[in-house]
């Protein structure tokens, strides 16, 4: 049986709930997550074990970090598993409709597939699922809720470009819509990180 521990970070969008089986982030889970496994299946708590990650999350709430390179263990259906990698190639600062996603995977016929795959993503932030919208560039659905990703999108939207980032509520609103690029392909790409 898989050794699970698990240890609870702050952050700017409230307390995050990191998981990590054998060792290796396998959950990040937000309060009142839509999905979220139940505590008891978490493990034991422990701090070692999730610098490297906590480092990452700081960083990119910070504004200096645009894609994590954290190894990850992703449990889930093949297609499941396929939808999460597919996300992880969607910018930063940029959103794709779940018709696009579907799209990118050869199989246009599956936005609703992959809207349930997104849904059930189990390491939010990191595969960043908050990134897909509706067709018409709508915020829908988010397991971390509706705000969370409106929030989410306003500060990568924001982030390195002069404009108000995560902390100022104000910007929410105007910054989200900027953030969209529906629809469009997404270049495939190697995840970097920004210099401060």
């Amino acid at each position: 049986m898989p050794a699970r521990t698990h240890t609870v970070t702050d952050s700017p969008v409230g307390p995050l709930t990191l998981v990590a089986t054998d060792g290796v982030l396998s959950g990040l889970y937000m309060a009142e997550q839509r999905h979220r496994p139940a505590q008891e299946s978490f493990g034991d708590p422990a701090s070692a074990g999730f610098e490297e990650v906590v480092s990452q999350l700081e960083a990119y709430f910070a504004g200096e970090l645009t894609e994590f390179d954290v190894p990850l263990r992703l449990d889930g259906t093949p297609f499941q598993q396929r939808v999460w990698s597919a996300l992880r190639d969607i910018p930063y600062g940029r959103t794709l409709s779940y018709g696009g996603l579907a799209e990118l995977l050869g199989n246009p016929g599956a936005s609703r597939a992959v809207g349930l795959a997104n849904g059930r993503n189990p390491i939010g932030i990191i595969v960043p699922c908050h990134r897909v919208v509706g067709a018409n560039g709508s915020l829908t659905g988010y397991g971390g809720g509706l705000e969370r990703k409106q929030r989410l999108l306003a500060f990568e939207a924001g982030a390195g470009s002069g404009q108000p980032g995560l902390f100022d509520a104000d910007s929410c609103e105007s910054s989200a819509s900027s953030a969209s690029s529906v629809g469009s392909a997404v270049p495939m790409g190697s995840r970097t990180t920004s210099s401060a």
